[in-house]
């Protein structure tokens, strides 16, 4: 049995992680939504969800922490997912967006994590798996795919600092820090709409169901000999700029460079 920790669980990734946990009856699964009402799905029955959180504002770690200390001893897992992904361009740059992008992905974790370690929930053994992206990564950025979207790459950047920063602060109380390239997904939750659709089938998109039961597979071999690293768990099939800056015959899980 499992206690899992899945936060941005109302759709995409989210969901799907949490309808697969729930699959095993005898883990406890716990979700979040920024939404007042859960997610209309099946699984919904099976896991306890943690309503109005928004990983952006500040009083978010201190609702997580109490609400999951009402529902579990302990936390296995916990699956920090919660993104959001604005479009821009060096003509038409966006404030708002690039606030909210930087704030939702590389600042709210760090709260949730500290939050949820001072309640005693995350102890030796714990895993934090945070959901970054390639496109985080400075060294596969490529002149082939020109440059824009600052916010998007760099507040993924920033998240891949947060996780190996946290990995060195939690490392002796035997909690792995895991940072992770999921998928190019098919109706990914949050960048849906945003105009990448058009590369789904060229970029090896998958669904989120089958992101999920990748990530679920690489946690069970994620311990803390790994801590820190930085990896995609489907290797490079979904990493446009991979052969050209890394070379071919790449392994699957894939180690990212930074």
């Amino acid at each position: 049995m499992s206690s899992v920790l899945v936060v941005g669980a109302s759709r995409g990734l989210g969901a799907a992680l949490v309808d697969k946990y729930t699959e095993d009856r005898k883990n406890i699964v716990i979700g979040t939504t920024r939404s007042s009402e859960p997610p209309s799905r099946t699984s919904e029955n099976r896991a306890l969800f943690i309503r109005d959180l928004d990983v952006a504002e500040e009083g978010a770690g201190p609702k997580l922490a109490s609400s999951c200390k009402g529902a579990v001893r302990k936390l296995d897992t916990v699956i920090i997912t919660a993104g959001y992904f604005g479009t821009e361009s060096f003509d038409e740059p966006k404030w708002a967006d690039e606030v909210r992008m930087y704030t939702t992905s590389a600042i709210g974790p760090v709260f949730l994590v500290h939050y949820l370690v001072k309640a005693g929930l995350l102890t030796q053994g714990a895993k934090v798996i945070l959901v970054s992206s390639e496109s985080g990564s400075i060294t596969l950025r490529h002149e082939s795919e020109g440059g824009g979207n600052y916010a998007h790459h760099a507040s993924k950047s920033a998240l891949n600092m947060v996780g190996k920063l946290l990995s060195l602060d939690l490392k002796d109380k035997g909690i792995a820090v895991g940072i992770v390239h999921v998928a190019r997904l098919y109706e990914n939750g949050y960048d849906q709409g945003v105009g990448f659709d058009k590369y789904w089938d060229n970029g090896g998109a998958v669904t989120p169901s089958e992101a999920a039961t990748s990530l679920v597979d690489f946690i069970e071999t994620f311990d803390i000999e790994k801590t820190g690293e930085y990896w995609a768990p489907r290797g490079p099939r979904d990493i446009g700029t991979a052969g050209a800056v890394l070379g071919a015959n790449l392994p699957t899980p894939l180690k990212l460079p930074w």
